[in-house]
C-alpha cells in the first residue's frame, strides 16, 4: 500500500516543500520513492538510507544492484548507495565502513533550513541519531541529515549534512563515502576519465601511493584504489550503452573506484559470481584526511548524478566535453 506524503504548507516555500511515496519493499522494509513528472524515479530505503534505485525518464535503471542482495537486518544491502559512516572500510576500530548503512533512519519532515539550487519537489530528508548501543561502539553524538533528491533532468542528489551534537566538548572525527554501485554494459568496455595524473593509494598493495599514468582508467582485473584531492567531476563512460554518467561532488575530495573481479565476486554470498561485469563502483568520499568537527560545527558533502548521451569516433569519447563542460 502506497501513501502519498506531503509536508503541511506550513514548511516553507514550495521549493523546500516535498512530495514522496511511502511504501513497503523487499522483506516488508519501508521504502521513499521519488518521481519526477518527466519519468525518472529513485528509491530509497530507511533502512540505511539506502538508494536502491535510480531511473532515467526511460525506466533505465542506473544503479547496480545484487540480485543476491539480502534485505535482512543487520546484513548491509550489496548494491546502490550504501552510505559508509563513521569509517571507511577498515580505517578505524570499527566493523568496515561503519554502521549508518544498516540503521533504521528516520523521515525528517521539519528539517533546518536547506539551502540550495536546485529546486525539487521530488525530495526526502531522513535523519540518523546515534542508539546508545551505537554510543559504546562510537562515543560521540551527532545528528546525520540526509536529502535524497530528483532533480527536473532527472539527476540525483545526495546532501549529507552531519553535525557533532557532543555536549562533553569533545570533538570527533569520520572518514565517509557513498559507495555508488553503478550498472554497465560491460566492465571491460568502460572507461573512468578526470582522475588521470593524480595519486592513489593501491588497496591491493597495502594502499602504498602510486600516481596515475593512463589518459583513462579501463578495467580488466581486480581494481580497489582511493584517488586523493579529485576534481568535482569525474565521468563513467560507457561505450555500449553510448551513455556517460557524471559525478559532481562538493566537499568530497576522494573518490575510490572498485570492482571485485572474479575470484572475490564468488566469495561473497550477497553477490552473483559473474555480476562483477555488470557494475562497476565510482564513489565520492573523504578518506585520506579525516573531517573534525566541534561540538556545534557541521560538515557538508554533496554527491550530484547526472547522464548525459555520448558520442564515439573511433571508440572515443568527444575530446574532455564532458569533464570540462558545465
Amino acid at each position: 500500500m502506497s501513501s502519498e506524503k506531503s509536508p503541511s504548507s506550513a514548511s516553507a516555500s514550495a521549493s523546500s516543500s516535498s512530495s514522496y511515496e511511502l511504501s513497503k519493499g523487499i522483506n516488508g522494509l519501508d521504502k521513499v520513492i521519488l518521481r519526477d513528472p518527466r519519468g525518472s524515479s529513485a528509491e530509497v530505503y530507511l533502512y540505511g538510507a539506502h538508494v536502491t534505485s535510480w531511473k532515467n525518464e526511460q525506466a533505465e535503471e542506473l544503479l547496480f544492484l545484487s540480485s543476491k542482495a539480502i534485505f535482512k537486518p543487520p546484513k548491509p544491502i550489496r548494491g546502490g548507495i550504501p552510505i559508509c559512516f563513521p569509517q571507511f572500510s577498515n580505517l578505524g576500530p570499527l566493523d568496515s565502513h561503519g554502521f549508518a548503512r544498516n540503521r533504521f533512519w528516520t523521515i525528517d519532515d521539519s528539517p533546518p533550513p536547506f539551502l540550495t539550487n536546485t529546486p525539487s519537489k521530488a525530495f526526502v530528508d531522513l535523519i540518523l541519531k546515534p542508539s546508545e548501543d551505537d554510543i559504546k561502539i562510537w562515543p560521540h553524538s551527532f545528528e546525520f541529515r540526509l536529502r535524497v533528491a530528483l532533480g527536473s533532468g532527472g539527476d540525483l542528489m545526495m546532501t549529507s549534512r552531519i553535525r557533532n551534537t557532543n555536549i562533553d566538548g569533545k570533538p570527533f572525527s569520520f572518514t565517509f563515502a557513498n559507495h555508488t554501485y553503478f550498472s554497465v554494459s560491460d566492465i571491460s568496455e568502460v572507461r573512468v576519465e578526470g582522475l588521470e595524473t593524480l595519486d592513489y593509494l593501491d588497496n591491493l598493495q597495502k594502499r602504498e601511493r602510486f600516481t596515475e599514468q593512463g589518459d583513462a582508467l579501463t578495467f580488466e582485473s581486480e581494481f580497489d584504489r582511493i584517488y586523493l584531492s579529485t576534481p568535482t567531476k569525474i565521468a563513467i563512460l560507457d561505450h555500449e550503452k553510448k551513455r556517460t554518467i557524471v559525478l559532481r561532488k562538493d566537499g568530497l575530495p576522494d573518490a575510490v573506484v572498485w570492482n571485485p573481479w572474479d575470484k572475490k565476486a564468488k566469495a561473497m554470498s550477497d553477490f552473483g559470481d559473474d555480476e562483477y561485469k555488470y557494475m562497476l563502483c565510482v564513489e565520492a568520499a573523504a578518506i585520506e584526511k579525516p573531517i573534525t568537527l566541534k561540538p556545534g560545527e557541521e560538515w557538508k558533502g554533496r554527491l550530484e548524478l547526472s547522464t548525459v548521451p555520448s558520442s564515439y569516433c573511433s571508440g572515443q569519447l568527444d575530446p574532455k566535453k564532458v569533464i570540462q563542460g558545465s
